[in-house]
């Protein structure tokens, strides 16, 4: 345990990382603090593009990472934080010490280690952590101030190594071989191949039908329920489960069961109508369920994405703003141990709530199925020592804070509530029909005879369609004995079809990394929100479906990198990670294995270097059907016909173009073929213009259908009488085919179709731009169609048309009418909002979408953020919109011209690790050349 720093005097500046917290944490520090936040990260790797070019020479060159000179980063400080630098260095001057007190994780523990080395503080330093604002977390904090964990910093700044290694040498690959713009990352990779490998599933599944019984029974009493058949003749009836992803009936345990078509159940519903039934079994067994562990960072996710809809990056978002205005314990941990002090207030609660017998005689352990877990070192529940209800926050918390802070607080107290009671009973019952078949039916019902921690919060689940449609609902059933008799009716036979296997939604998702171990809780939403900002996966409902293009990626990756998207290799990496942080691995021996490769393993450099050749054309072919591939292209996917071996050279073959809004596993073969017959031509010949005799032709392109002409190539006959040119010397210089005259081009108006458009149309779409005259100047005022519409142009001065036909109509009488009119923007009537989503938390103004001129955006008033391309206007939510707009405001505006690249240099770490104080290193002056300077590297102000 380090020793605990001595009591603090003088003036004593902290800083945390956001503003919010800042604010919180400051009432209750009282005088002779000074709390200041550095406003997230104030530094990272650069861009390679943006290293000096003395460096881009060297072995840091590739990644900012010194790979020969112990995997040392090159860091510099954010543009935009260079004044919050300055003012941090400022307070710092006045101060006497200095608390450094980012969050209690690694990305917190690095940090404040990025502060030290950035600020080189000359007064004592000291690290305090703490799980909740409150005042009984800040004093317990300061109780127990410590010194930098620089394994928590290793291990962190080994994760950002890696992924720079991991994303920097395959991404390129993904350009060269897929498209550019596409990336790789160490979990996003996995991720993406999770939502794949689930559609590859739901493609090659086959659907099976079956069908069954079910009937109304009544007993003596006039009590009635429902039971469906179990077995015929002894043999069980084949469900949903007994048949395999092609639809093939697979063997039971007692024997193949009876499989039931709709000849045979509608043939034995009207069989049983009437015949007299028996109870054969009465099973009773008790009841019980355990309450749910407190929250994790994913288990938060998975319920917020159940109960409230919420996206992953969205539920952050808000907890963010719970934690740092004091009304939430640290949102990123995977632990799910309570305090002491947690654990009475939860019971204490749940008492006077709930009543005595609603608590246990003692307080409920959880324990985390990862051993590793170690983040924050506490679950989230609600801050304090004593727990505020959720009608006493309401009216200080905006809605959606409520109902996170209201998930939260449930969950925590029904944690240390006492068992759910009841009792489980199955009913069996027979009937035989007058050809002597014996039908036995069954029924289950559960009643619950103490709530226990039900009555303060029960957890949602993800459950399976098949699961969902073939489960009982709890229900209470009548008090039976065998033997008792029963009178059946209304039985009736339904047909069902099999389901594939769910999609996974972000909730489902979130629990499949979790339980691979893959990544951390703080990773898991920017995961998501990465890899729908890439285009491999869109969402559907709450569903994720995955893009062509991810296929393609994940392909390439699967044969290629294959160890590299492995769920196991994946998750030994996070464990290595904590190996790194516990100081039982060091930094600099971890990445060598890895990147240069030991222990008779070849490492990721090895990997890239022998990769061979890359079949780009099959990577991106998927056969759908016999005879037709679906391409992934430049421009998106298409189906193309596969030509027979003997079709004669230079034939094309018959393309479709594959619609955005159909899902991978909606393109069957039959669709497939179905698109391929009705794509009509794509091209039409209209005929030829008389001005020039060129043919004039439609064509559908990728922005829409237009008209060309078309420019024949020059015959050798032609080219041969062309004038011969020399050179200055007099050699004749060999003949050269002239420069190709650009085609006229132009896109159909919006009331014309590539079906109907004619010559007459085309060749006035090919004589835009059209000339009304000059105005009093003499400048040429034309009227064309743009991007965003018809619109007159005077030199640099334009004016919008009201229709496309006016371009045609339009007179220069007109047009001058126009332009004496002050040009006024933004003139035309508002449109009204596509959609309203109430005040945004932050600005409090009303969120509102609207169409703008690169497409549908949301904005405040304040800030505007263009609707992502894998969200519609009908799937945006509220929560959705605040998030998008809080990462606008997070990023800033966006900075014009040059970037420029700040550096600063510290001294070359040791690759032995000690115990001993790590000094600070020395200050490079600025007069010294970039060649000199080092990747910065590892050392503190205080001992560790």
């Amino acid at each position: 345990m380090p020793a605990k720093a001595k009591a603090p005097t003088g003036r004593k500046l902290v800083i945390v990382e956001s503003p919010a917290k800042s604010k919180s944490i400051a009432k209750y520090l009282g005088e002779g603090f000074d709390v200041d936040a550095s406003v997230g990260h104030i530094r990272d790797l650069p861009q390679p593009s943006e290293l000096p070019a003395e460096l881009k020479k060297t072995s840091v060159g590739k990644f900012a990472v010194d790979v020969d000179n112990n995997f040392e980063p090159y860091y510099v400080v954010y543009p935009d934080k260079k004044k919050r630098v300055a003012e941090l260095k400022a307070k710092l001057k006045q101060s006497d010490e200095l608390f450094l007190a980012t969050d209690a994780d690694r990305e917190g523990e690095a940090i404040a280690w990025h502060l030290l080395e950035v600020l080189k503080p000359t007064v004592p330093v000291h690290r305090m952590t703490f799980t909740e604002i409150t005042q009984e977390g800040i004093s317990r904090a300061l109780e127990n101030i410590r010194d930098l964990d620089t394994d928590l910093v290793d291990a962190q700044e080994t994760r950002r190594v890696l992924d720079r290694l991991y994303g920097y040498e395959i991404s390129p690959v993904l350009w060269r071989k897929v498209a550019r713009g596409l990336s790789a990352g160490r979990v996003q990779s996995v991720a993406t191949r999770l939502v794949v490998e689930r559609e590859r599933e739901r493609m090659a599944f086959r659907s099976a039908n079956y069908w069954d019984l079910a009937g109304t029974f009544t007993t003596e009493k006039s009590e009635s329920f429902t039971a469906k058949l179990s077995q015929l003749d002894g043999k069980r009836v084949a469900s949903g489960r007994d048949f395999d992803d092609k639809g093939q009936l697979v063997s039971g345990r007692n024997g193949s069961a009876v499989h039931l078509n709709e000849e045979s159940a509608t043939a034995l519903a009207a069989a049983l109508e009437g015949v007299p039934f028996a109870v054969t079994s009465v099973e009773n067994k008790p009841y019980t369920r355990r309450p749910a562990a407190p929250f994790t960072t994913s288990t938060l996710q998975q319920e917020a994405s159940r109960k409230l809809r919420w996206s992953s990056r969205s539920t952050m978002q808000v907890a963010q703003r719970l934690y740092e205005n004091g009304y939430i314990t640290y949102m990123r941990t995977d632990s799910v141990f309570l305090s002491n002090e947690a654990v009475t207030a939860a019971r204490r609660q749940a008492t006077e709530l709930y009543g005595g017998e609603y608590v246990p005689n003692s307080p409920r352990l959880y324990k985390a199925k990862n051993d590793s877990a170690q983040e924050a070192h506490e679950a989230i529940r609600p801050a304090g020592d004593s727990f505020r209800r959720p009608q006493d926050v309401r009216s200080v918390l905006s809605a959606d804070e409520f109902r996170l802070y209201e998930l939260i607080w449930k969950r925590t107290v029904a944690s240390q509530m006492a068992d759910a009671k009841g009792s489980t009973a199955t009913i069996r019952l027979a009937g035989s029909t007058a050809e002597g078949r014996q039908a036995e039916f069954s029924a289950s019902g559960t009643v619950i005879t103490f709530p226990g921690f039900m009555a303060a919060y029960e957890e949602g689940k993800d459950i399976d369609p098949q699961a969902a449609q073939e489960a009982e609902d709890e229900r209470r059933l009548p008090q039976l004995v065998v033997k008792d008799g029963l009178k059946g009716s209304k039985i009736e036979a339904t047909g069902h079809d099999t389901s594939p296997p769910a999609r996974y939604t972000e909730a489902s998702i979130v629990a499949e990394l979790e339980k691979r171990e893959i990544g951390r809780p703080s990773t898991y939403a920017p995961t998501i929100s990465t890899i729908m900002d890439r285009g491999y996966v869109t969402k559907r409902g709450g569903a994720l479906v995955p893009s062509w293009i991810a296929f393609s990626v994940i392909r390439l990756l699967e044969e290629h990198f294959a160890k590299y998207v492995d769920y196991e290799f994946t998750a030994r990496l996070e464990d290595d990670l904590d190996e790194i942080a516990a100081g039982h691995v060091k930094r600099t021996d971890w990445l060598q294995r890895f990147y240069f490769g030991g222990d008779n393993l070849e490492g990721l450099a090895a990997d890239v270097e022998n990769l061979g050749e890359i079949d780009a054309r099959a990577i991106n072919s998927i056969e759908i059907a016999d005879g037709i591939v679906l391409r992934v292209g430049k421009f998106g996917p298409y189906l193309e016909q596969v030509l027979p071996a003997d079709a004669p050279e230079g034939t094309e073959p018959a393309r479709a173009n594959v619609p955005e809004d159909l899902a991978p596993d909606e393109l069957t073969a039959e669709k497939a073929r179905e698109l391929m017959e009705s794509t009509g031509p794509d091209e039409r010949v209209l005929g030829v213009d008389p001005s020039t005799g060129r043919q004039i032709v439609a064509k559908d392109g990728r922005y829409g259908a237009y008209v060309t002409e078309v420019i024949e190539e020059p015959t050798e006959e032609e080219l041969a009488a062309l004038p011969v040119e020399y050179y200055k010397n007099g050699k004749p210089k060999p003949r050269k085919k002239p420069v190709k005259e650009k085609p006229r081009t132009g896109s159909l108006f919006k009331s014309m179709s590539l079906e109907t458009v004619t010559l007459d149309d085309a060749l006035k779409l090919l004589s835009l731009p059209r000339v009304l005259g000059t105005d009093a100047e003499g400048v040429e005022i034309t009227a064309q169609n743009g991007r965003f519409g018809p619109y007159l142009k005077k030199g640099t001065d334009s004016r919008s048309l009201a229709s496309e036909d006016e371009i045609f109509s339009t007179t220069l009488e007109q047009a001058l009418e126009i332009y004496s009119q002050p040009k006024q923007r933004g003139a035309r009537q508002a449109a009204a909002p596509l959609a309203e989503f109430g005040p945004d938390p932050v600005s409090e103004k009303n969120i509102v979408v609207k169409d703008g001129r690169f497409g549908p955006y949301i904005t405040d008033g304040v800030t505007n953020i263009t609707i992502p391309r894998d969200t519609t206007i009908e799937e945006l939510t509220r929560e959705r919109a605040i998030e998008l707009l809080a990462d606008k405001r997070a990023r800033g505006p966006v900075k014009r011209g040059a970037k420029t690249t700040t550096t600063k240099s510290t001294a070359t770490k040791s690759t032995a690790k000690s115990t001993a104080a790590k000094t600070t290193a020395a200050k490079t002056t600025a007069a010294k050349k970039p060649a000199a300077k080092k990747p910065a590297t590892r050392s503190t102000s205080t001992s560790k």
